[in-house]
């Protein structure tokens, strides 16, 4: 699915295990509770997607663009974020254990304990 227009699109539940959507635009789609264990999500555009309690252990997210996305309850451990953006992202009950965070951005993102919002410039953790 790599390169793919999937904007606006209902995945929720679906099986996307070792998936690749590199620079797949999923803007607005719906992809809670699908297992992507292993799915590559590089360069791909995630705005204002709904990936609540989505498995996304050993996801590959490196550059993804997150901006605004619902990733409450999501299993995100063992994940690679790196240069990742997550600016307004919700990140309530997310589990990011192990997680790559590496240069991510997280200015204005609901933090994983619902409570905190990231400053901006919060970039590699929630500051």
């Amino acid at each position: 699915m790599d390169g793919l227009d999937l904007r606006n699109v209902n995945l929720a539940g679906a099986r996307l295990r070792d998936s690749s959507f590199f620079r797949a635009d999923l803007t607005g789609s719906d992809l809670s509770g699908t297992e992507s264990f292993k799915a590559k999500f590089v360069n791909s555009t995630l705005q204002d997607t709904v990936l609540d309690g989505a498995q996304l252990y050993e996801a590959d997210l490196t550059k993804a663009d997150l901006t605004g996305a619902d990733l409450t309850g999501a299993d995100l451990r063992n994940a690679d974020a790196f240069r990742a953006s997550f600016r307004d992202a919700i990140l309530t009950g997310a589990i990011i254990e192990g997680a790559d965070f590496t240069e991510a951005d997280f200015s204005g993102a609901t933090w994983t304990n619902g409570e905190r919002i990231c400053r901006e410039g919060s970039i590699g953790r929630c500051l």
